[in-house]
């Protein structure tokens, strides 16, 4: 079988969802290969900072890393921008979507929210809300937002800083996208 028999879902055979079940897990199983594919893209995009958005995010990683975050983190530092190409306004929630099946409630929240957080620091120049993240303050992860993008995100603009590349984040994009999913609300 090379394609299913149906035109319409609803006509669709048990041979039929087999046969694509199949095709859509071997799909899923190269996953990693294509958020690596993703950040590199990110090398030609967005221009006016010293260094590029695959380099930013690469030092953010580079520097939850060295802070010795955990995989899930360091992921969620790596992938937090990978949203400003296609998602421009709201490429914090499109990067939380991606990581979110992979990785605790508390990494999906932090990606989720650090666009409103990495605010903090600049906000007051576009006549914005610089505090607007205050509304958060109550929440269990608000001090791990603060620490990601106060520690990582906001710190990694750098072109001096030492930073690694794509190839050394390789395995953990792959032992983190090739976990078995599970699921948890994005808001936990």
């Amino acid at each position: 079988m090379k394609t299913v028999s149906f035109t319409q879902m609803r006509d669709g055979t048990r041979e039929d969802y087999e046969f694509l079940g199949r095709l859509e897990q071997q799909y899923i199983d190269k996953l990693p290969e294509r958020i690596l594919a993703a950040l590199q893209a990110l090398d030609d995009t967005l221009s006016g900072y010293q260094v590029t958005r695959l380099e930013h995010s690469l030092q953010a990683a580079a520097r939850a890393e060295a802070d010795g975050a955990d995989d899930d983190m360091i992921a969620g530092a790596l992938i937090h921008d990978l949203g400003d190409d296609l998602a421009p306004e709201n490429h914090s929630r499109y990067a939380a979507t991606i990581i979110q099946p992979y990785v605790r409630p508390e990494v999906t929240w932090v990606v989720r929210h650090h666009g409103l957080f990495q605010m903090h620091y600049y906000a007051h120049h576009y006549g914005l809300d610089p505090d607007a993240r205050e509304r958060y303050r109550a929440h269990p992860h608000y001090d791990a937002c603060v620490k990601f993008c106060r520690d990582w995100d906001q710190a990694s603009f750098d072109p001096d800083y030492p930073t690694p590349d794509l190839d050394h984040f390789a395995p953990l994009v792959h032992r983190v996208f090739s976990r078995e999913p599970w699921q948890h609300a994005a808001d936990a």
